[in-house]
């Protein structure tokens, strides 16, 4: 079996084209550190070169670019070429099967769509609740009383005991 995943970052923006048989291609480089031990000056980069074909390619460019952090599954192949200097090199090559985004999707200036959208308010219940006031600046009342005595204990401070003879097992 010949399937590698890779998790880094790209090193520019990816590039999409297409063949002459009308399918897309994305290219692009993920640069992956070592784990290292010792000394932080001994660290090591890897380089892999990815290909994503069809609508898998066509994501990575819309969504992927410089920075950003991906996690890679694919098969990988080597391939020597020569250098511009005219030194024999190697290359590690991936073909996609899965991409997956790990830059969290604000971090690349794209604004939040659909789903769920956390409130703008640092604390719980809002700076409101503390000057008296509910979420529609309406009056709070004093809680009721009505959550004393239950299995998870009175909201007003203390906690019911439960002996082992309560528990079902």
């Amino acid at each position: 079996m010949n399937k590698l995943t890779i998790i880094g970052n790209l090193t520019a923006d990816p590039e999409l084209r297409t063949i002459p048989s009308g399918v897309s291609v994305c290219t692009f480089t993920v640069a992956v550190n070592r784990r290292y031990s010792g000394n932080k000056d001994d660290r090591q980069t890897d380089f892999f070169r990815v290909s994503a074909w069809r609508q898998l390619g066509e994501n990575c460019s819309r969504f992927l670019s410089k920075g950003r952090k991906v996690c890679v599954v694919g098969e990988v192949s080597a391939r020597a070429f020569e250098g511009k200097d005219g030194t024999l090199r190697a290359s590690l090559e991936v073909t996609a099967d899965e991409v997956e985004f790990l830059s969290p999707r604000e971090s690349a200036g794209y604004p939040q769509q659909g789903g769920y959208q956390q409130p703008q308010q640092s604390a719980p219940y809002g700076d409101n609740r503390r000057q008296g006031q509910g979420w529609n600046n309406e009056p709070v009342s004093a809680p009721a009383d009505n959550m004393t005595g239950t299995a998870f204990g009175d909201i007003a401070g203390g906690f019911t005991e439960i002996t082992d003879s309560d528990l079902p097992f």
